[in-house]
């Protein structure tokens, strides 16, 4: 079995794509834009990208200014070209970003996209839990903003790797979520012996689904039918 080590989230070695990440989810947090502003303080690069980048937030781009010692620039608020007006299909500028963000996050590389799977909200957590890399799979578990929901998703996935699912199933705040075990149990990549721990809490609806679900491992599903006999007896 892997084992994952800590991965600690440095600010001061952000790369410039992964603060452009940051500055095209809509959910980013404006104070941790400062936080990068403070921890870069002697990479001028850094903050004259966000500067001079449409989408930083006033405050933090006054700050970077102060730092540097430079006046604040009129930057135009638009970062991917509008279509034309003749366009009947034209996505919004809401769309053009989650489109940009999704191709700047397929191209960065593996730290760069650890960092965002430690810090990245909800939108840039989707999309990483996507990634088949076990090691940015176990980065989106350490973020401390991660939901119950997201969980229940990366424990469904079959594309999901089974030491990931152990360390979902490690979990007791996770494991106490009930649709969370569901998703463990009824994974055809849930190693037997966890899903034989956990099956016994589920309902005979769910039991009932698994009985007759041929994805799921035969020792799963001979237990799943015994468990209703069990409990109509």
């Amino acid at each position: 079995m892997e084992t994952f080590k800590q991965i600690e989230f440095d600010l001061s070695t952000m790369s410039e794509n992964v603060v452009e990440v940051l500055l095209l989810d809509s959910f980013t947090e404006a104070s941790l834009f400062k936080e990068i502003i403070e921890s870069n303080i002697h990479r001028p690069d850094i903050l004259t990208f966000l500067i001079n980048h449409p989408l930083t937030p006033e405050d933090a781009r006054q700050l970077a200014a102060e730092t540097l010692k430079l006046p604040v620039p009129a930057v135009k608020k638009e970062i991917v070209p509008e279509h034309t007006a003749s366009d009947e299909d034209r996505e919004s500028f809401s769309e053009r970003k989650t489109k940009r963000m999704l191709q700047t996050i397929q191209g960065l590389k593996m730290g760069e996209k650890l960092q965002l799977a430690l810090r990245g909200s909800h939108e840039i957590r989707s999309i990483l839990l996507r990634d088949t890399n076990p090691q940015v799979m176990n980065a989106v578990l350490n973020n401390p903003k991660i939901t119950d929901t997201e969980i229940e998703l990366l424990a469904k996935q079959k594309t999901t790797s089974i030491d990931i699912i152990r360390e979902i199933a490690r979990k007791k705040e996770w494991i106490k979520n009930y649709q969370i075990v569901f998703a463990l149990v009824s994974n055809s990549k849930t190693p037997v012996g966890i899903a034989l721990k956990h099956i016994k809490i589920l309902r005979i609806k769910d039991l009932a689904k698994i009985g007759i679900d041929k994805n799921v491992p035969d020792a799963i599903r001979s237990t799943a039918k015994k468990l209703i006999e069990a409990r109509k007896g």
